[in-house]
């Protein structure tokens, strides 16, 4: 797909496909799809951020939005590297000394009306964070200094950002932060909840498994600990596959308590209830 922008011919990125459903905790999704609304000529989307601690859904949230509002998605990974250009567009030597321009998926959502979402975006510096201020106020374009051009976004963008609720991101200069609302929180979820989203995601696993590590992620988040919904989905996953491997009762016993051990540690074990499930 390409596009063309003050007489520059700009290629532009794919949407991505996810098999995700967001599950439960429908008044978050409800925040996010108001913070997208339009309620007159007059106003403009405004550009949230998805904070919580890693695993709880982020992007999940994000993502099932988008789709359920029928737009494409387009997600884009901040790093600590990510330069402004990356964020706008990029020049790739093509052959005989031509240029030929790459939209970030950012810029693609903007010109096709999409959705982007800014995955981490408390991971990037302050410049990269500067390169997109006139975007996130009501100008609503960007300046592509590599390209020569001025980038309006469609009237259906729409932005999100999800940042990570721990000590290894940059702090938010005060003019992006006022640019970045509302700020919906994401806390783990309720136990019911987690037992969906593992259904969700596991739909292969016996009921005991599924029990026993909501069970453990229950006890973990009642102490405070960081295991998430992810942690559960892949130490349930990987003790499901050592199942098929056990050639004796008591390995096939062993199943959950190794997979904990080996995909989270030796200390998720103290969040283990000993009265293990029934199994038939």
């Amino acid at each position: 797909m390409t596009a063309e922008i003050e007489g520059v011919t700009l290629h532009l990125a794919h949407p991505d496909e996810l098999p995700v459903r967001w599950v439960g905790q429908e008044e978050l999704m409800r925040q996010l799809l108001a913070s997208w609304m339009v309620v007159s000529e007059q106003d403009v989307p405004m550009n949230p951020r998805l904070i919580g601690k890693p695993g709880v859904g982020k992007t999940t949230l994000a993502y099932a939005a988008a789709k359920r509002l029928g737009r494409d998605v387009f997600i884009m990974q901040a790093t600590m590297d990510t330069r402004p250009e990356d964020l706008l567009v990029t020049p790739v030597i093509e052959g005989a000394g031509r240029l030929r321009y790459v939209a970030s998926a950012l810029v693609s959502a903007m010109i096709l009306g999409g959705v982007v979402i800014l995955d981490e975006g408390n991971r990037m510096s302050e410049k990269s964070w500067a390169s997109l201020a006139p975007l996130l106020d009501n100008r609503r374009y960007v300046e592509s200094i590599v390209a020569g051009v001025k980038i309006r976004a469609h009237k259906e963008f729409r932005l999100v950002t999800t940042m990570n609720d721990d000590a290894s991101t940059f702090e938010l200069p005060e003019y992006i932060h006022s640019r970045l609302q509302p700020q919906i929180l994401i806390d783990f979820p309720e136990k019911d909840e987690e037992m969906q989203i593992l259904r969700e995601n596991l739909p292969f696993a016996e009921e005991y498994v599924l029990q026993y590590v909501t069970d453990f992620l229950q006890l973990a988040h009642a102490a405070d600990e960081r295991y998430s919904v992810r942690d559960g989905i892949n130490a349930a996953r990987f003790a499901i596959k050592l199942k098929t491997f056990a050639t004796e009762p008591e390995h096939e016993r062993q199943a959950l308590e190794t997979s904990l051990l080996e995909t989270l540690g030796e200390e998720a074990l103290r969040y283990v209830r000993r009265t293990r499930p029934a199994t038939s």
